[in-house]
């Protein structure tokens, strides 16, 4: 019993391309307060989104491979971009399950979806790998999918701008491609819109359902841990970890905003 207990505490591994994962990690921290958690934050080479396939699947082996070594029991890829383009090449690696990001969005959006007409927001990079669309026709080829990408909301988030008249203008102006359709679902898919679901919500107004990439990517893991029966059975304070490639200018401010908590123990990783 003792080794299968220790099996069970190891950690989950979650990463992404820098900061916006963290939100991930703060849903998973709530919806499940026994797992140890390990998370890695490219921040070295941070964006993702301008890079090329070959060289986003190369980090996300990178990456693959290091978390492995930590002896994660379950890999959340929490970046959009990497899941979008590398979600193969890790689950490749991989000896243990992998979930990601999108694949939770989209099962998401097709439970609450009533109407069929649903909307995604993301970045440029995202929504042009047409990944969301792909995700949710797998579950429900006769919903209609309306994408718009919001180039400026992420670096609005990062300022700290959360209700600030500018964010709410430039979210209204992304919107109005959207809502001008009948969704009654409005897919979050960027890491860093959680942090603007009060504004959001606003916007949109209170008729359509907001799927929140975070909570529904702890939801899965969940889920995914139960029926593999691979939950952590301790009931001890967790460990958590946070592996970063570079400490940026306002790192940890802005990865305490994400977080919702304070960030320590942060680890540099020097490739």
């Amino acid at each position: 019993m003792g080794t299968v207990s220790r099996h069970l505490d190891r950690a989950i591994g979650v990463f992404d391309s820098g900061v916006g994962g963290l939100t991930v990690v703060r849903a998973l921290m709530e919806r499940l307060p026994f797992e140890n958690i390990i998370y890695f934050g490219d921040t070295a080479r941070v964006p993702y989104g301008v890079k090329s396939v070959e060289t986003i699947a190369h980090y996300a082996r990178q990456i693959t491979e290091f978390l492995l070594r930590q002896q994660v029991k379950l890999l959340i890829i929490a970046c959009n971009t990497m899941a979008a383009v590398a979600h193969q090449v890790v689950d490749d690696l991989s000896p243990v399950p992998v979930l990601d990001v999108i694949d939770a969005g989209a099962r998401g959006a097709v439970d609450v979806s009533r109407t069929r007409y649903v909307g995604v927001i993301g970045t440029p990079a995202t929504i042009n790998s047409n990944a969301y669309a792909r995700a949710i026709h797998r579950y429900d080829p006769a919903i209609r999918i309306f994408s718009q990408a919001c180039a400026l909301l992420v670096p609005l988030v990062e300022e700290g701008w959360l209700d600030h008249d500018v964010t709410r203008l430039t979210a209204v102006e992304y919107m109005k491609s959207v809502l001008c359709h009948p969704i009654d679902t409005l897919v979050l898919g960027c890491t860093h819109y959680p942090l603007l679901k009060p504004l959001l919500r606003n916007v949109v107004g209170p008729s359509v359902h907001l799927v929140d990439s975070a909570e529904t990517m702890a939801e899965r893991t969940a889920h995914a841990l139960d029926c593999r029966g691979m939950a952590n059975p301790g009931r001890e304070a967790p460990e958590y970890v946070f592996y970063v490639t570079d400490v940026p200018l306002r790192f940890q401010t802005i990865g305490e905003r994400f977080l919702g908590r304070a960030l320590s123990n942060v680890r540099v990783v020097k490739w």
